[in-house]
């Protein structure tokens, strides 16, 4: 009988003949992993009121994150930090609402009538397009011999209901708390639920390789959250100084527009193009001159063009650099799902996710398509 002695080769030596090949993994089918994707998708759009806080508040946090590790460096402890920075967006968001409500009610009120004069413009401007089609009906009439059918009009009648806002008051105010208390927990206690969460792993080598690549993760996702942000405030800002100094639009209307520039520029693609159809029709509104009017959505696309081909490239690099194709999948897929919160945490999302393929083993030629 032949021994590993006896051959000369011992078990878990280097030199060890190499033993059967590890079976290859199971993989599921493709039918199943397609009702997994319905599935989750299915349970996100009906759980958005729980899953939406949850993710606004990791947003705010992975924002809030760098600066509170500037603070931790001049021994400022993390639970004072958190408020800092809290209380400081909390403050700025009053400052900038307390400018803005007064130009965005005055908006609203007027927006029927403005509407109204914005289509009997647009009315001046097709009218001999609806005078050739009503030449070419009367000929189609002529020729038919017919007198033609009488139209039918179907008037809607909406019931306003006195009682709409005051439920729908309370639960935007919970709404808002419940961010506001969930990024603060997630910005104090965040990090001390991830040790815990990576000390469940059986290995040492599998806590350190997973705390290495939270680390960089958390670390990239909040430096380019961050930047996008501080990005697209200085967009907001330097439109509204457009607007202020270029078009004499007042102050307070100016940091409206500005304001919605910096908010839907998170939304690429979709943000831009509804920026620019609302400056189009605050031009038309505005101005009697076709060149006044489109003025304001040519500052826009200008400003956005700069931005979009120039400085976020520069800044960011090709690192986050995404493909425009995903890019609009994930727009309408999060903007389908979750509205307008989903067409602004959409990027984001997909940051990172990218990031986690990355850095995991196989996943890498994932994180190349989204590119």
């Amino acid at each position: 009988m032949t021994t590993p002695a006896a051959t000369g080769v011992v078990e878990g030596h280097p030199d060890a003949a190499p033993g059967p090949p590890a079976p290859p993994r199971p993989r599921a089918p493709t039918a199943l992993v397609v009702l997994a994707v319905l599935a989750v998708g299915y349970t996100l759009w009906l759980a958005q009121s729980l899953v939406l806080p949850v993710l606004l508040a990791m947003f705010f946090a992975l924002v809030g994150n760098p600066i509170i590790r500037l603070l931790r460096r001049l021994f400022i402890p993390r639970f004072v930090g958190a408020l800092l920075v809290l209380s400081a967006g909390l403050y700025g968001t009053y400052l900038l609402g307390a400018q803005l409500v007064e130009p965005a009610t005055e908006w609203i009120s007027e927006a029927p009538r403005e509407l109204t004069k914005l289509g009997e413009k647009l009315q001046d401007l097709t009218r001999p397009v609806a005078q050739a089609n009503e030449a070419a009906e009367d000929i189609a009439r002529a020729a038919g011999g017919e007198n033609g059918a009488q139209r039918v009009t179907v008037v809607r009648t909406q019931v306003d209901d006195p009682y709409a806002a005051l439920m729908t008051t309370p639960k935007v105010i919970v709404a808002v708390l419940t961010v506001f208390l969930l990024t603060f927990f997630f910005m104090v206690y965040g990090g001390r639920m991830q040790r815990n969460a990576i000390a469940l792993l059986p290995s040492r080598q599998q806590k350190k390789v997973t705390v290495e690549i939270l680390q960089s993760i958390e670390q990239e996702i909040s430096r380019y959250v961050l930047t996008i942000s501080v990005i697209n405030f200085v967009v907001g800002m330097v439109f509204a100084a457009l607007m202020f100094f270029v078009m004499d639009t007042p102050l307070d209307e100016a940091l409206l527009w500005g304001t919605m520039a910096a908010i839907l520029n998170f939304a690429p693609y979709v943000g831009p193009l509804i920026g620019m159809i609302t400056m189009l029709a605050v031009g038309f509104l505005g101005y009697d001159e076709l060149w006044q009017a489109l003025l304001p959505a040519a500052l826009y696309l200008g400003l956005h063009t700069i931005e979009g081909q120039l400085i976020t490239p520069i800044i960011l690099g090709a690192r986050m650099a995404l493909s425009p194709l995903i890019l609009i999948l994930a727009l309408m897929v999060f903007g389908s799902l979750w509205g307008i919160v989903g067409l602004l945490l959409a990027v984001p999302l997909l940051v990172c996710f990218k990031l986690v393929l990355s850095r995991i083993e196989g996943g890498e030629g994932w994180a190349k398509l989204l590119e």
